[in-house]
């Protein structure tokens, strides 16, 4: 697929939401690293929406303060932008609270998008909007969508305003890196309570490093890549076994190292006799093959995936292990 070219050099207003989050943090400090090193750049201007302020002395240029479960504060967000990168949500158990953020707030936010005539719009979804796997190799909508959570159910349904405005919806899987505080954790957690690897780790998984990521949604956010009102998967196009990762993740002293190996059936009976809180919904997660079809984005954007996510554990190693030591 060949890319398009951006219709301008650069956009003059970039609009972000979740800019103090795990990825949106990433975004932006992305767009703040091309605009340094980029003399065409120069005039990009960062513009954060949300409830908390950037960090002082960071790279946004504006902020402006904003609640997507409050659809009056979002008037004017947008005004006078090129592109919008939506990429916070609320994640959690309460559907009411959910929906308000994700799929009310979203649908909120590109109403006032299309008013500030946005010509470009990325919103982050997730592929936890299929639910229980296995899935192996499956492209968009390869099966029907079964969220299982609030917050998967929300952010589905938050795609049809956000693909109604003309966005390019992303739908990463497992994203790692520095920030992460589900992914590596919860193998950390389930490693300790079973002692060993479930299945011999052959599940294959869908993984993106966050700075990967972040590559990605700044060079749509600079016009390049597909059309909008499209849903693209957007992690690494390698899967990854579960026993490559726990190995790099070991090898660098991030998770407990472990030598034996149980079926799946007794890995959860040592689960639930351990007392984690780790779900079994949450166990078939790294457990089944949870694999999407992610060449396509990358290819359309131009923009090389990179070694995959194992290669950037080296930087993110340090991260990780101050963050588990403080669990």
């Amino acid at each position: 697929m060949t890319e398009s070219r951006p219709q301008r050099a650069v956009p003059l207003r970039v609009v972000i939401t979740g800019a103090t989050g795990f990825i949106g943090e990433a975004v932006l400090a992305e767009l703040a690293r091309i605009r340094a090193q980029q003399p065409r750049s120069a005039a990009l201007c960062l513009r954060v929406v949300g409830r908390r302020a950037p960090r002082e002395g960071g790279p946004a240029d504006e902020w402006v303060r904003a609640d997507l479960a409050d659809p009056g504060s979002l008037r004017e967000s947008c005004a006078g932008a090129d592109v919008l990168l939506h990429l916070a949500s609320l994640i959690g158990s309460d559907e009411r609270q959910c929906a308000a953020v994700n799929t009310e707030g979203t649908a909120a936010l590109m109403e006032q998008a299309r008013r500030a005539g946005v010509g470009r719009i990325v919103h982050l979804s997730t592929s936890a909007v299929y639910g229980a796997g296995p899935h192996r190799g499956i492209p968009v909508d390869g099966v029907v969508p079964a969220p299982v959570s609030a917050t998967s159910r929300t952010r589905l349904a938050a795609e049809g305003p956000a693909l109604a405005a003309g966005a390019v919806v992303l739908r990463p899987h497992l994203v790692i890196g520095p920030g992460d505080r589900w992914v590596v954790p919860a193998v950390g957690r389930l490693l300790e309570a079973t002692g060993a690897l479930w299945g011999g780790g052959r599940a294959l998984l869908s993984l993106v490093a966050v700075g990967d990521l972040a590559r990605l949604v700044a060079r749509l956010a600079l016009g390049y890549g597909p059309q909008g009102a499209t849903v693209w998967h957007a992690s690494h196009p390698e899967p990854v076994r579960t026993a490559a990762l726990v190995r790099a993740l070991a090898g660098r002293g991030i998770v407990p190292a472990v030598e034996r190996d149980l079926s799946e059936a007794e890995c959860l009976e040592r689960l639930a006799a351990s007392g984690s809180a780790m779900s079994p919904r949450q166990f078939w997660l790294l457990a089944q093959d949870h694999w999407y079809d992610s060449a396509g984005i990358w290819e359309a954007a131009g923009c090389p995936p990179g070694p995959g996510p194992l290669a950037r554990l080296d930087g993110a190693a340090p991260w990780y292990r101050e963050h588990l030591a403080r669990l």
